[in-house]
């Protein structure tokens, strides 16, 4: 069944650029040049629950855009979006209570307060019911590793024990859907494997529908079936990592980061 459906969703920002030369920043008081860019042409998918899919493509294609229409954030300037039969920027408090969002690059935790508070202030937002917060809050910190962590500011946490904490911020008040931007930018290796395999678990123990956009092939291929790529706004390739490989690949047994890479130099991404 069906619980996330885009249909020719478009969006285009517009973009002041100021003039050049040796006056640029006085005539740039009184005048700019405004550029249209198109952030997303077009997008149509959709996503059954429980899936668990890889959303990939280079800088500026539009990943983190979807992502931003998909959580009620941007409002597109065209097509339909319909997740678990909720517009998202039309219905947006009954939306984000039943969905999750990780940004690699920003945080959802309180910085100079401790993680417990956070998670505490976020019970409240999310008006979860005192003995279910309990209950999933302590599967969570149990899961994670964040026992130690509970007291300490947020600005003080490595990058690691961090996104653990964000992980555990965007699912305490037990959503249906998980949205993750680029999770493990900058993690270490045994931050990385650790994160995979609590998404792996909570994908396969909860049923949690996940959206995942990385440029972390690792993260892909460790994690998901299904795997959409999308460049200059459009999508590419909505299938298998095996149909990416047969597609792309030079020879049996390369590497998937080679793979990748010859597919957006193949479509001049």
């Amino acid at each position: 069944m069906s619980q996330i459906e885009l249909r020719n969703i478009r969006k285009t920002f517009k973009v002041y650029e100021r003039p050049e030369g040796k006056w640029a920043l006085l005539r740039g008081a009184f005048s700019r040049t405004v550029r249209a860019v198109t952030a997303l042409d077009g997008i149509s998918f959709t996503i059954n629950e429980g899936e668990l899919v890889g959303y990939i493509g280079p800088n500026g294609a539009g990943k983190s855009t979807t992502v931003k229409v998909m959580s009620g954030i941007l409002t597109p300037d065209g097509g339909e979006c319909v997740i678990s039969g909720r517009v998202p920027w039309k219905e947006r408090k009954p939306h984000v209570a039943r969905i999750g969002v990780v940004f690699g690059q920003r945080s959802q935790l309180w910085w100079d307060v401790p993680v417990s508070d956070s998670f505490s202030l976020l019970r409240d937002v999310y008006n979860v019911p005192p003995g279910q917060f309990q209950k999933r809050h302590d599967e969570l910190v149990e899961t994670l590793d964040l026992g130690g962590l509970l007291k300490t500011p947020a600005r003080q946490l490595s990058l690691g024990q961090r996104m653990r904490c964000e992980l555990a911020a965007a699912l305490l008040h037990s959503p249906d859907i998980l949205f993750l931007d680029e999770p493990t930018i900058g993690l270490d290796a045994v931050s990385k494997l650790a994160l995979r395999a609590f998404l792996r678990e909570e994908n396969k123990k909860s049923g949690v529908t996940m959206l995942l956009t990385t440029h972390d092939m690792d993260d892909i291929e460790a994690l998901c079936s299904r795997v959409m790529v999308i460049g200059r706004g459009r999508l590419l390739y909505d299938g298998g990592m095996e149909g990416l490989k047969e597609r792309y690949a030079a020879y049996e047994g390369q590497d998937i980061d080679e793979v990748i890479a010859a597919m957006y130099e193949e479509l001049a991404l």
